[in-house]
């Protein structure tokens, strides 16, 4: 993997970030999504001098940005002496050339960005070969690059994993690697099924959702052990599974990688084997960040990608995460926010949200341990349901 085990860099680099309003978003949506990839930016080792957005009615085919936007941001890199340019769309090769070429510094997209940052979190044999089969498809039709005035020594964020190495050698060398480390990740994914396959019968509950929302948190609450969690993007790559008991009933819990919108399709094809396990739970837990201003777009995000793999009509818990952090008010005209106004649990009952799509919700805060009895006793009659069907039979007192 190269560089693909160092987490961020020791100098951080200044970057500026560059996306477009077009017919299709508001400018709400386009400053979020900008939000959303300087916090990328950040979880990476970039430090964000500068964005620049420009409204059109869709992105130029040829640089993204219309000709006087780019010969702003040329002006602005070579004034304040910016190492990376990274823009908020997957740039096609003839995009990334031309402003490459024009701006005559390191240029990365949406996608090459999270590459980047799945590079420096694989921590497993597992997830380093799916992260390096991902970059080497996305790289494959990037060969030209126009980075030749950089000391390529100096490596960076979009430099690590195979960009180090690889880029340069020719596309048969590369699709070489790539149908080697296909066969490698056959072999794995085999070997995963059987280990899935001797955990016996036990119900299994896997929790899903968008990056960051607290997923790490709650699984090691409820299995008592010492998953990765941070405020950071992407902290968890490899799949965890941990075996949980409720009163007396066991079952098995997995925490799975976020997800996050315009997630690069290398990736969802190279973490097949990881969403296996979402393919294979008997119930969702699908959990929200009820704080972020846009769980809701979020909370589409996460039910599109779990229809496309096929698993959208699982039985779901949808657990709203954070509650401690949420203000909401519904206010009269012209009456002013009271900032300091969380609801209650109560309150939060009787919103729309406790009601969404007939699916159970909870309400609760795993960083205080707010409300979680209520989602361990939710969690626990959807187990004991989906046990008592599996085995109508069976003896035991729950």
């Amino acid at each position: 993997m190269g560089g693909g085990h160092v987490l961020v860099d020791a100098v951080e680099e200044k970057c500026v970030l560059v996306g477009v309003i077009t017919q299709q978003t508001t400018e709400a949506q386009a400053k979020d999504y900008i939000d959303e990839l300087a916090f990328l930016a950040e979880t990476a080792g970039a430090i964000t001098i500068e964005t620049f957005m420009q409204k059109m009615e869709f992105a130029n085919s040829k640089t993204y940005v219309g000709k006087g936007k780019l010969q702003e941001i040329r002006d602005f890199v070579k004034s304040n002496e910016i190492e990376l340019v990274i823009f908020d769309d997957e740039l096609s090769p003839s995009q990334l050339r031309n402003i490459e070429a024009f701006l005559e510094l390191k240029v990365l997209d949406r996608n090459s960005l999270i590459l980047d940052i799945f590079a420096s979190r694989a921590r497993t044999a597992h997830a380093k070969t799916q992260v390096e089969l991902a970059q080497l498809q996305y790289a494959l039709p990037r060969l030209t690059r126009l980075w030749t005035h950089l000391d390529r020594q100096k490596g960076g964020i979009g430099m690590r994993g195979p960009g180090e190495t690889e880029i340069e050698t020719d596309r048969r060398i590369i699709q070489d690697k790539i149908s080697l480390l296909q066969k490698k990740l056959k072999k794995i994914d085999k070997q995963k099924t059987v280990q899935r396959g001797n955990r016996g019968q036990l119900v299994r509950a896997a929790l899903v959702g968008y990056t960051n929302v607290g997923k790490s948190t709650i699984m090691n609450m409820m299995s008592k052990s010492d998953v990765f969690a941070e405020n950071k993007l992407f902290a968890t790559l490899d799949t965890t599974v941990r075996k949980v008991v409720i009163e007396n009933l066991p079952f098995l819990m997995a925490d799975t990688v976020g997800f996050i919108r315009k997630l690069p399709h290398q990736l969802v094809e190279s973490f097949k084997s990881t969403l296996d396990e979402v393919r294979e739970a008997d119930v969702l837990i699908h959990v929200l960040d009820i704080a972020h201003p846009n769980f809701e777009e979020q909370f589409q995000v996460v039910n599109e990608t779990l229809n496309e793999i096929g698993v959208g009509d699982k039985p779901t818990i949808v657990v709203f995460n954070k509650m401690d952090a949420y203000e909401y008010v519904e206010l009269e005209e012209g009456e002013i926010p009271d900032t300091d106004a969380n609801p209650s649990l109560e309150e939060l009952r009787k919103t729309w949200m406790a009601k969404l799509n007939d699916t159970k919700c909870v309400f609760i805060s795993a960083q205080n341990k707010g409300n979680i009895n209520e989602f361990k006793s939710v969690l626990y009659d959807e187990v004991k349901r989906i046990f008592q069907v599996r085995y109508p039979y069976h003896n035991f007192l729950y």
